[in-house]
């Protein structure tokens, strides 16, 4: 089984087409044709093939979004999402990483990409609880992969718990790069599971530079568990420039200067 490989992919088009449903809550067969120019006999493709992958839901005429947004997805679903967006992610944050560096890597789809990305860096010491990034990294021999103990969490491929928490302050590390489950309007982070802010605090607690890396879908969703924000960090990579009235927390002088764009880094 190779668990870095994706179990569908999906068109510009489909990833429209679930962002125009999240932003409506239900669209019709016939206006998602009449938007894209296309016959409706197409969009019903698209729209079983996302059905399918848990990412819409049927509803009679058309689709609707699958998920409230304090409710996380699927792990299959988010590693098919906002693909591209994860590809330049991963693409940029690779150039600021250097070869022989020791890396956190936290859970999540974005930090994976990122992990691909770094495939060919030599001697890198990681460090992380996400099982797909230590399997990814561990094709280049001359990596070194630091893992904890504890309970494997299916079908996410993550551990967490206090023997994470406890690995990653065992270690002082260059680089910290972790993804996020959304962005509050005031910069604050929350996630969906209070044992992921705990693994991250800890995380970003031993790392000389921290990098959260995510794209912008994650600016106003809603998660249970709060825990860290956007003045905490050194670099925020983004795939495009905030949306809305989140750009104004990157106007504060705490914040200015730490942003990065990844716009087209994987073209």
């Amino acid at each position: 089984m190779n668990i870095s490989d994706e179990r569908m992919t999906i068109s510009a088009r489909q990833q429209d087409i679930i962002d125009l449903v999240r932003q409506n809550g239900f669209l019709s067969v016939e206006v998602l044709a009449d938007r894209f120019s296309v016959t409706p006999q197409t969009i019903r493709r698209d729209i079983n093939a996302l059905c399918d992958a848990n990412l819409l839901r049927r509803r009679h005429g058309g689709a609707e979004y699958v998920n409230a947004p304090s409710l996380n997805l699927p792990y299959d679903s988010r590693r098919i999402s906002h693909l591209e967006a994860k590809r330049a992610i991963g693409a940029y944050v690779a150039g600021l990483v250097p070869s022989h560096a020791s890396v956190s890597f936290g859970i999540g789809t974005t930090p994976e990409f990122v992990a691909r990305a770094m495939l060919d860096h030599e001697d890198l010491t990681v460090i992380t609880n996400n099982l797909n990034v230590a399997m990814t990294l561990s094709a280049n021999p001359s990596n070194r992969i630091i893992l904890p103990g504890g309970t494997l969490r299916l079908p996410d491929l993550d551990f967490l718990g206090p023997q994470v928490e406890e690995m990653y302050r065992n270690y002082r590390v260059d680089y910290g790069v972790f993804g996020i489950g959304g962005i509050e309007p005031d910069g604050a982070f929350v996630d969906f599971d209070r044992a992921e802010v705990l693994a991250r605090t800890a995380m970003l607690e031993s790392c000389r530079s921290s990098i959260l890396v995510a794209d912008i879908s994650k600016f106003g969703r809603q998660a249970p568990a709060r825990g860290g924000r956007l003045t905490d960090l050194d670099m925020i990579v983004l795939d495009a420039p905030p949306p809305g009235d989140f750009a104004a927390l990157f106007d504060e002088p705490t914040i200015r200067g730490r942003l990065y764009l990844a716009e087209g880094e994987a073209a």
